[in-house]
Protein backbone atom coordinates (compact mmCIF):
# COMPACT_ATOMS: atom_id res chain seq x y z
CA UNK A 1 0.00 0.00 0.00
CA UNK A 2 1.02 3.29 -0.77
CA UNK A 3 2.99 5.26 1.94
CA UNK A 4 2.02 9.02 3.19
CA UNK A 5 2.86 10.74 6.12
CA UNK A 6 3.96 9.16 9.61
CA UNK A 7 1.40 9.33 12.15
CA UNK A 8 -0.06 7.68 15.38
CA UNK A 9 -3.17 5.71 14.57
CA UNK A 10 -6.36 4.74 16.98
CA UNK A 11 -4.45 1.76 18.16
CA UNK A 12 -1.42 3.85 19.28
CA UNK A 13 1.23 2.80 17.72
CA UNK A 14 3.19 5.29 14.80
CA UNK A 15 2.97 3.76 11.09
CA UNK A 16 3.41 5.22 7.86
CA UNK A 17 -0.16 4.92 7.57
CA UNK A 18 -3.07 5.32 9.89
CA UNK A 19 -4.20 1.54 9.31
CA UNK A 20 -1.94 -1.26 10.23
CA UNK A 21 -1.82 -4.18 8.10
CA UNK A 22 -1.23 -7.62 10.12
CA UNK A 23 -0.45 -10.83 9.16
CA UNK A 24 0.31 -12.91 11.76
CA UNK A 25 -1.84 -14.13 14.88
CA UNK A 26 0.56 -13.30 17.82
CA UNK A 27 1.09 -9.87 16.34
CA UNK A 28 -2.80 -8.99 15.65
CA UNK A 29 -3.65 -10.44 19.12
CA UNK A 30 -0.70 -8.07 21.18
CA UNK A 31 -1.56 -5.02 19.26
CA UNK A 32 -5.39 -5.52 20.06
CA UNK A 33 -4.50 -6.50 23.68
CA UNK A 34 -3.06 -2.92 24.15
CA UNK A 35 -6.26 -1.21 23.12
CA UNK A 36 -8.58 -3.21 24.94
CA UNK A 37 -6.46 -1.77 28.13
CA UNK A 38 -7.16 1.12 27.18
CA UNK A 39 -10.49 0.27 27.17
CA UNK A 40 -11.25 0.27 23.55
CA UNK A 41 -14.28 -1.39 21.87
CA UNK A 42 -13.64 -3.37 18.98
CA UNK A 43 -15.78 -3.80 15.90
CA UNK A 44 -14.67 -7.41 13.56
CA UNK A 45 -15.62 -6.58 9.58
CA UNK A 46 -14.90 -10.45 8.38
CA UNK A 47 -14.62 -10.82 4.25
CA UNK A 48 -12.68 -12.79 1.74
CA UNK A 49 -11.66 -8.93 0.25
CA UNK A 50 -12.18 -7.59 -3.10
CA UNK A 51 -14.30 -4.93 -1.58
CA UNK A 52 -17.32 -3.77 -2.57
CA UNK A 53 -19.86 -1.28 -1.60
CA UNK A 54 -21.43 -4.11 0.33
CA UNK A 55 -18.46 -4.99 2.41
CA UNK A 56 -17.92 -0.95 2.77
CA UNK A 57 -21.32 -0.47 4.51
CA UNK A 58 -20.63 -2.72 6.92
CA UNK A 59 -17.00 -0.92 8.16
CA UNK A 60 -19.11 2.22 7.95
CA UNK A 61 -21.43 0.88 10.76
CA UNK A 62 -18.87 -0.70 12.79
CA UNK A 63 -16.98 2.68 12.70
CA UNK A 64 -20.05 4.57 13.94
CA UNK A 65 -20.68 1.90 16.31
CA UNK A 66 -17.37 1.27 18.12
CA UNK A 67 -13.71 2.73 19.03
CA UNK A 68 -11.95 0.08 16.94
CA UNK A 69 -12.29 -1.38 13.87
CA UNK A 70 -10.63 -4.72 12.29
CA UNK A 71 -11.34 -5.85 8.59
CA UNK A 72 -10.41 -9.13 8.44
CA UNK A 73 -9.10 -10.41 4.94
CA UNK A 74 -8.87 -13.83 4.32
CA UNK A 75 -10.28 -16.24 1.14
CA UNK A 76 -10.76 -19.58 3.51
CA UNK A 77 -9.84 -22.46 1.83
CA UNK A 78 -12.07 -25.09 3.31
CA UNK A 79 -15.19 -23.34 2.18
CA UNK A 80 -14.68 -23.98 -1.31
CA UNK A 81 -15.51 -27.14 -2.91
CA UNK A 82 -12.98 -29.18 -4.77
CA UNK A 83 -14.57 -27.87 -8.23
CA UNK A 84 -15.11 -24.54 -6.81
CA UNK A 85 -13.75 -20.81 -7.87
CA UNK A 86 -10.70 -20.93 -4.59
CA UNK A 87 -7.99 -20.28 -7.22
CA UNK A 88 -10.05 -17.92 -9.18
CA UNK A 89 -11.43 -15.97 -6.14
CA UNK A 90 -10.18 -12.05 -6.85
CA UNK A 91 -7.36 -11.12 -4.62
CA UNK A 92 -6.24 -7.20 -4.73
CA UNK A 93 -4.79 -6.37 -1.50
CA UNK A 94 -3.78 -2.70 -2.29
CA UNK A 95 -6.85 -1.77 -3.68
CA UNK A 96 -8.78 -3.26 -0.66
CA UNK A 97 -6.62 -1.15 2.03
CA UNK A 98 -6.72 1.93 0.27
CA UNK A 99 -10.94 1.91 0.42
CA UNK A 100 -10.35 0.11 3.73
CA UNK A 101 -8.48 2.94 5.03
CA UNK A 102 -10.76 5.76 3.09
CA UNK A 103 -13.94 4.72 5.11
CA UNK A 104 -12.02 4.46 8.62
CA UNK A 105 -10.88 0.85 9.07
CA UNK A 106 -7.94 0.93 11.86
CA UNK A 107 -6.58 -2.90 11.46
CA UNK A 108 -6.50 -5.49 8.22
CA UNK A 109 -5.82 -8.90 9.24
CA UNK A 110 -5.00 -10.89 6.52
CA UNK A 111 -3.20 -14.00 7.26
CA UNK A 112 -1.65 -16.50 4.99
CA UNK A 113 -3.42 -20.11 4.86
CA UNK A 114 -0.45 -21.52 6.49
CA UNK A 115 -0.99 -19.59 9.98
CA UNK A 116 -5.11 -19.76 9.98
CA UNK A 117 -4.61 -23.48 9.70
CA UNK A 118 -1.07 -24.73 10.99
CA UNK A 119 0.43 -28.32 10.12
CA UNK A 120 -2.21 -30.84 11.66
CA UNK A 121 -5.27 -28.57 11.84
CA UNK A 122 -7.94 -31.42 12.32
CA UNK A 123 -11.09 -29.69 14.62
CA UNK A 124 -13.88 -27.95 12.71
CA UNK A 125 -17.46 -25.89 13.73
CA UNK A 126 -20.61 -28.24 12.90
CA UNK A 127 -23.92 -26.09 12.92
CA UNK A 128 -26.59 -28.92 12.45
CA UNK A 129 -29.82 -28.29 10.95
CA UNK A 130 -29.67 -24.79 9.71
CA UNK A 131 -26.94 -25.95 7.53
CA UNK A 132 -28.95 -28.87 5.75
CA UNK A 133 -30.76 -27.21 3.20
CA UNK A 134 -29.92 -24.64 0.65
CA UNK A 135 -26.57 -23.59 0.08
CA UNK A 136 -25.65 -26.06 2.12
CA UNK A 137 -27.39 -29.03 0.48
CA UNK A 138 -25.69 -27.60 -2.84
CA UNK A 139 -22.49 -27.40 -0.91
CA UNK A 140 -21.57 -29.58 1.22
CA UNK A 141 -18.78 -28.88 3.68
CA UNK A 142 -19.28 -24.65 2.89
CA UNK A 143 -20.82 -24.21 6.40
CA UNK A 144 -18.60 -26.38 8.57
CA UNK A 145 -15.79 -24.26 6.89
CA UNK A 146 -17.33 -21.12 7.21
CA UNK A 147 -18.07 -21.90 11.28
CA UNK A 148 -14.67 -23.13 11.63
CA UNK A 149 -13.13 -19.68 10.37
CA UNK A 150 -15.05 -17.37 12.05
CA UNK A 151 -15.24 -19.12 15.06
CA UNK A 152 -11.22 -18.36 14.96
CA UNK A 153 -11.49 -15.24 14.03
CA UNK A 154 -13.59 -14.50 16.88
CA UNK A 155 -10.94 -16.19 19.01
CA UNK A 156 -7.97 -13.80 17.46
CA UNK A 157 -9.71 -10.99 17.35
CA UNK A 158 -12.26 -11.22 20.31
CA UNK A 159 -14.74 -8.33 19.06
CA UNK A 160 -17.27 -6.99 21.27
CA UNK A 161 -19.36 -6.56 18.01
CA UNK A 162 -19.26 -8.33 14.43
CA UNK A 163 -20.79 -7.45 11.29
CA UNK A 164 -22.64 -9.69 8.11
CA UNK A 165 -24.74 -8.61 5.39
CA UNK A 166 -28.04 -10.22 5.04
CA UNK A 167 -27.41 -11.14 1.51
CA UNK A 168 -25.73 -14.44 2.64
CA UNK A 169 -28.86 -15.11 4.80
CA UNK A 170 -28.52 -18.58 5.59
CA UNK A 171 -24.58 -17.54 7.01
CA UNK A 172 -26.02 -14.65 9.22
CA UNK A 173 -28.64 -17.34 10.65
CA UNK A 174 -26.03 -20.28 11.05
CA UNK A 175 -23.72 -17.42 12.66
CA UNK A 176 -26.01 -16.67 15.10
CA UNK A 177 -26.98 -20.03 16.23
CA UNK A 178 -23.07 -20.90 16.56
CA UNK A 179 -22.56 -18.08 18.90
CA UNK A 180 -25.77 -18.49 21.25
CA UNK A 181 -25.10 -22.19 21.24
CA UNK A 182 -21.33 -21.58 21.73
CA UNK A 183 -21.75 -19.04 24.12
CA UNK A 184 -19.65 -16.67 22.25
CA UNK A 185 -19.03 -13.06 23.68
CA UNK A 186 -19.80 -10.76 20.81
CA UNK A 187 -22.72 -8.89 19.39
CA UNK A 188 -23.88 -10.24 15.98
CA UNK A 189 -25.26 -6.85 13.96
CA UNK A 190 -27.02 -8.18 10.65
CA UNK A 191 -26.35 -5.52 7.97
CA UNK A 192 -28.68 -5.06 5.20
CA UNK A 193 -27.92 -6.09 1.21
CA UNK A 194 -26.37 -3.47 -0.96
CA UNK A 195 -27.55 -3.45 -4.11
CA UNK A 196 -26.56 -1.83 -7.69
CA UNK A 197 -29.02 0.80 -9.06
CA UNK A 198 -30.44 -1.73 -11.38
CA UNK A 199 -31.02 -4.16 -8.38
CA UNK A 200 -28.36 -6.46 -8.54
CA UNK A 201 -27.31 -7.43 -5.40
CA UNK A 202 -23.74 -6.53 -4.92
CA UNK A 203 -21.21 -9.50 -4.93
CA UNK A 204 -17.31 -10.07 -5.50
CA UNK A 205 -18.31 -12.50 -7.84
CA UNK A 206 -20.14 -10.29 -9.90
CA UNK A 207 -17.11 -9.36 -11.62
CA UNK A 208 -17.05 -13.04 -13.21
CA UNK A 209 -20.01 -11.97 -15.74
CA UNK A 210 -19.76 -10.96 -19.21
CA UNK A 211 -22.46 -7.82 -20.55
CA UNK A 212 -24.91 -10.79 -21.27
CA UNK A 213 -24.93 -12.29 -18.15
CA UNK A 214 -24.52 -8.98 -16.36
CA UNK A 215 -28.08 -7.92 -17.62
CA UNK A 216 -29.65 -11.63 -17.41
CA UNK A 217 -28.36 -11.72 -13.30
CA UNK A 218 -31.16 -9.25 -13.04
CA UNK A 219 -33.44 -11.72 -12.91
CA UNK A 220 -32.76 -12.62 -9.79
CA UNK A 221 -34.20 -9.39 -7.80
CA UNK A 222 -36.75 -9.34 -10.18
CA UNK A 223 -37.95 -12.99 -9.28
CA UNK A 224 -37.70 -11.48 -5.33
CA UNK A 225 -39.85 -8.39 -6.27
CA UNK A 226 -42.19 -10.62 -8.28
CA UNK A 227 -42.54 -13.55 -5.19
CA UNK A 228 -43.47 -10.38 -3.10
CA UNK A 229 -46.34 -9.34 -5.06
CA UNK A 230 -47.68 -13.03 -5.35
CA UNK A 231 -47.82 -12.27 -1.76
CA UNK A 232 -49.31 -9.28 -1.94
CA UNK A 233 -52.11 -10.48 -4.42
CA UNK A 234 -52.70 -13.41 -1.84
CA UNK A 235 -50.27 -16.50 -3.20
CA UNK A 236 -49.99 -17.71 0.66
CA UNK A 237 -49.01 -21.12 -0.39
CA UNK A 238 -45.18 -21.17 0.16
CA UNK A 239 -44.94 -23.91 -2.96
CA UNK A 240 -47.11 -22.44 -5.18
CA UNK A 241 -45.20 -19.16 -4.75
CA UNK A 242 -41.80 -21.03 -4.63
CA UNK A 243 -43.12 -23.09 -8.03
CA UNK A 244 -44.05 -19.52 -9.62
CA UNK A 245 -40.87 -17.83 -9.03
CA UNK A 246 -38.82 -20.58 -10.40
CA UNK A 247 -41.29 -20.34 -13.61
CA UNK A 248 -40.81 -16.23 -13.79
CA UNK A 249 -36.46 -17.32 -12.95
CA UNK A 250 -36.50 -20.25 -16.03
CA UNK A 251 -38.06 -17.66 -18.61
CA UNK A 252 -34.16 -16.01 -18.85
CA UNK A 253 -32.15 -18.57 -21.04
CA UNK A 254 -29.00 -18.01 -19.31
CA UNK A 255 -30.26 -18.78 -15.80
CA UNK A 256 -29.74 -22.22 -14.30
CA UNK A 257 -31.57 -22.30 -11.07
CA UNK A 258 -29.71 -24.20 -7.96
CA UNK A 259 -32.52 -23.69 -5.62
CA UNK A 260 -35.53 -21.21 -5.15
CA UNK A 261 -37.08 -21.69 -1.21
CA UNK A 262 -39.58 -20.04 0.82
CA UNK A 263 -38.72 -20.74 4.47
CA UNK A 264 -39.06 -19.10 7.85
CA UNK A 265 -37.32 -16.55 8.96
CA UNK A 266 -35.37 -18.32 11.92
CA UNK A 267 -35.20 -22.02 11.49
CA UNK A 268 -35.13 -21.98 7.77
CA UNK A 269 -37.71 -24.18 6.98
CA UNK A 270 -39.57 -24.77 4.12
CA UNK A 271 -43.24 -23.19 4.42
CA UNK A 272 -46.15 -24.70 3.74
CA UNK A 273 -48.49 -21.50 4.42
CA UNK A 274 -47.14 -17.92 4.69
CA UNK A 275 -48.96 -16.31 7.79
CA UNK A 276 -46.73 -13.34 8.58
CA UNK A 277 -43.35 -13.31 6.88
CA UNK A 278 -41.17 -15.78 4.97
CA UNK A 279 -37.44 -15.73 3.29
CA UNK A 280 -37.74 -16.12 -0.23
CA UNK A 281 -34.06 -17.32 -1.08
CA UNK A 282 -32.57 -17.93 -4.89
CA UNK A 283 -29.88 -19.03 -6.05
CA UNK A 284 -29.43 -19.35 -9.42
CA UNK A 285 -26.18 -19.98 -11.70
CA UNK A 286 -25.75 -17.39 -15.08
CA UNK A 287 -23.33 -18.50 -17.03
CA UNK A 288 -20.77 -20.31 -14.79
CA UNK A 289 -21.44 -17.88 -11.96
CA UNK A 290 -23.43 -18.76 -9.02
CA UNK A 291 -24.96 -15.63 -7.70
CA UNK A 292 -27.39 -15.63 -4.23
CA UNK A 293 -30.07 -13.68 -3.49
CA UNK A 294 -33.02 -13.12 -0.82
CA UNK A 295 -35.77 -11.14 0.09
CA UNK A 296 -37.74 -11.05 3.18
CA UNK A 297 -41.23 -10.85 1.81
CA UNK A 298 -44.71 -10.12 3.90
CA UNK A 299 -48.16 -10.09 4.11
Amino acid sequence: MPMTCARVNSLGTSTASSMEITHIISETRDLLRQARAEGKRVGLVPTMGFFHEGHLSLMRQARKDNDLVVVSLFVNPIQFGPSEDFRDYPRDLDRDARMAEEVGVDMIFNPPVEEVYRGGHNTYVNVRKLTEGLCGAARPGHFLGVTTVVLKLFNIIQPDRAYFGCKDYQQLKVIERMVRDLDVPVEIVPMPIIREPDGLAMSSRNTYLNPDERKAALVLSKALAYGQELLSQGVTSGEELRRRVEEFIGKEPLAEIDYVAVVDVEELDALAEIKDKAVLALAVRIGKTRLIDNMLIAR
